[in-house]
């Protein structure tokens, strides 16, 4: 039989409420009890019963983790380093509840009662719905990925803009000037700042930008495939493919390597996100790498401070991401 807080209140003689504060680090509790009362419960391998305590404390114990969606438009990649960052930094009393926003017809059943505080992973401005029923709810919330408007909510984000124009910048400096985009899903901020720092690296080399080296994706390897089978069909080849994740661009390769051609050798290819396959696959992939466990750790972290301080206030970080040199571009300067 597991042993509870009236067992520890009677070897102890206090209340079972004065464990149960002491146990909850209390300020009403003096450090004294609190200390004999802790060294009991861990002589006796008390466990708490977290169902009653949630009823004490009114806290769920659930942190929600949502997505835009899970499905289309997530990579894997996407979604596993997401996940790990967060689970990496709540506390293990905390469990994690992982959904997609497209999952809800309504949003009525997140309420503050089921959810101590949310992430948000934001990948569209249609999020924006659900972002202020959370704020609405007053459930602590903190967004990532997606720079939003709303002074009140604590924002972690990649500079994705910047690390899509370095690497088109480091293109040019190898002497491309025949370079395409493959973007990502249609909607999503990401695919609009990485297509806007693309043409800021043209425009700034003074480059034409070619209308037709403009191809749109998916964020998945198939439409990468698609869409580099589209390029190859043009009458002038790209000598460059910018495709704005990396799972395109490994099917931007596979399309590549079936037509006869070679990368970097005849075109060369940059991916974005640095997913872990990128070191492995042959050429080892040039992209860019945003920063995706180190923007939910730091989101998490701001959750969980939200939650132990009671403090509320917005707040905007910017983590830059880096451009990895490895194999998949050649140099044609003579």
């Amino acid at each position: 039989m597991s042993v509870t807080i009236k067992d520890i209140a009677k070897l102890a003689n206090v209340s079972h409420t004065t464990v149960s504060r002491a146990l909850n680090d209390s300020p009403q509790i003096k450090e004294e009890t609190k200390a004999k009362i802790k060294e009991i419960a861990r002589k006796l391998n008390y466990v708490p019963n977290y169902n009653a305590k949630s009823l004490v404390l009114n806290k769920s114990y659930n942190i929600g983790l949502f997505f835009s969606t899970i499905f289309k438009g997530t990579s894997p990649s996407f979604f596993y380093e997401t996940v790990r960052g967060v689970n990496s930094v709540i506390k293990k009393n905390y469990n994690l509840i992982i959904r997609g926003i497209d999952e809800y017809k309504d949003y009525s059943s997140i309420e503050k009662n089921r959810f101590d505080g949310i992430i948000l992973t934001s990948q569209s401005e249609s999020d924006n719905e659900f972002m202020y029923y959370v704020l609405r709810k007053n459930i602590p919330l903190v967004v990532l990925n997606r720079e939003v408007n709303e002074k009140s909510v604590v924002n972690i984000l990649s500079e994705e803009k910047t690390g899509a124009y370095n690497a088109v910048k480091y293109l040019i400096e190898k002497g491309h000037k025949d370079i395409a985009i493959i973007e990502g899903k249609e909607g999503f901020k990401s695919t609009i700042d990485r297509k806007d720092g693309f043409l800021k690296a043209l425009i700034e080399s003074k480059i034409l930008i070619n209308n037709d080296y403009i191809v749109s994706g998916e964020y998945d390897i198939e439409s990468g495939y698609s869409a580099m089978n589209k390029l190859l069909k043009l009458p002038k080849i790209p000598t460059a493919v910018f495709c704005s994740n990396d799972d395109m661009a490994v099917g931007a390769i596979k399309a590549i390597y079936e037509k006869g051609l070679r990368v970097p050798n005849d075109i060369s290819v940059i991916g974005f996100d640095d997913s872990e396959f990128c070191r492995y696959i042959i050429p080892a992939l040039t992209t860019v790498r945003k920063p995706i466990k180190e923007v939910s750790q730091k989101g998490a972290e701001k959750l969980m401070n939200m939650l132990e301080n009671n403090e509320n206030s917005g707040e905007k970080i910017y983590i830059p991401a880096k451009l990895k040199i490895r194999d998949s571009v050649a140099s044609l300067l003579v």
